[in-house]
């Protein structure tokens, strides 16, 4: 879904990053989401992902926090200096592959600007009254958006600034596995990856963490044949291209956004064959299924796939 919203507020929340409020023109009610979503912003240069860091219960608005990427392609920098209040966004979205899952317990586990998707996850969970902690580090406390909303939770919050305390903890936090325990992990890729290790004595279906940035493609790629099951058409997708680009080209409706396997705007589902997986969306039970894939990135086990499409 495209929306065409108009920026109320900016506001700037910690060293680098800033506070979007989008909001309807007429002020109508936006479309509702669930802890965990996020929105694709179409910026110049490209739609980039953020996640809401709002509260659910307000419809009238969504929020997101945008960090200034040094490194970046130039939509953070054009948020930061060029967009203003009054002006409008489009967005698509919200969309939600980062959801809260029923727990006994919750373990949080936020780096930079990571803590958004985590904000209302544990309001959430606060609300319910389950036993939560969360473990927060970023590079200075001055870079460290929302710890005031947070160290609101006195005695569940660990604040962790890389310059005075060092990297976080993890194989103390996570050494051992925890029963009926849910951790959710959200920031840069060496913290995911760092989790991802220290949680594989963990029950596969305890981690969940969500990546805005594409895991390292390191697979060997060769062509292979994905039939259209709605028409029956075969197309070959030569080891240089992907079957995006190529179901594009043929003229079939297609859905796409980040066109590097963070955002699942174009989850297909698969009818035949065994996708070789190289998203980030998809955790492993969910790629072991296999009877959906991110056809922008992943390619294919078998010589042919049959999507429906």
């Amino acid at each position: 879904m495209t929306l065409e919203l108009v920026l109320s507020h900016k506001e700037t929340v910690a060293d680098g990053v800033v506070r979007l409020t989008l909001r309807a023109p007429g002020g109508e009610p936006l479309p509702a989401w669930e802890p965990g979503a996020h929105v694709d912003l179409v910026l110049p240069g490209g739609v980039r992902q953020y996640s809401l860091c709002g509260r659910p219960e307000d419809t009238s608005a969504y929020q997101v926090a945008v960090l200034r990427e040094a490194d970046g392609r130039g939509g953070s920098a054009y948020v930061h200096d060029e967009l203003v209040a009054g002006q409008r966004v489009s967005l698509e979205g919200p969309r939600n592959h980062f959801a809260l899952v029923d727990a006994k317990r919750y373990l949080f586990v936020a780096g930079g600007i990571g803590i958004t998707p985590i904000l209302p996850m544990l309001e959430r969970v606060a609300a319910t009254g389950r036993e939560w902690q969360l473990v927060y580090g970023g590079r200075t406390r001055s870079s460290m958006a929302f710890t005031e909303d947070v160290s609101r939770h006195e005695g569940r919050v660990t604040l962790r600034p890389q310059d005075e305390h060092g990297l976080l903890d993890l194989p103390g936090l996570l050494a051992e596995p925890q029963p009926d325990t849910a951790v959710y992990c959200c920031g840069p890729e060496p913290l995911l990856a760092a989790v991802e290790r220290h949680c594989a004595g963990w029950p596969e279906d305890a981690l969940h963490v969500e990546r805005f940035t594409p895991k390292a493609d390191e697979g060997a790629r060769t062509a292979f044949e994905v039939e259209l099951a709605g028409s029956g058409r075969v197309l070959t997708v030569p080891a240089d291209r992907s079957i995006l680009e190529v179901v594009e080209d043929s003229g079939a409706p297609v859905l796409s956004s980040c066109r590097e396997g963070t955002c699942g705007t174009c989850e297909t589902g698969v009818l035949g064959g065994t996708p070789d997986h190289r998203d980030s969306v998809l955790d492993a039970a969910e790629q072991r299924a296999g009877d959906v894939m991110m056809i922008c990135v992943s390619r294919s086990c078998t010589p042919r796939l049959v999507l429906d499409l």
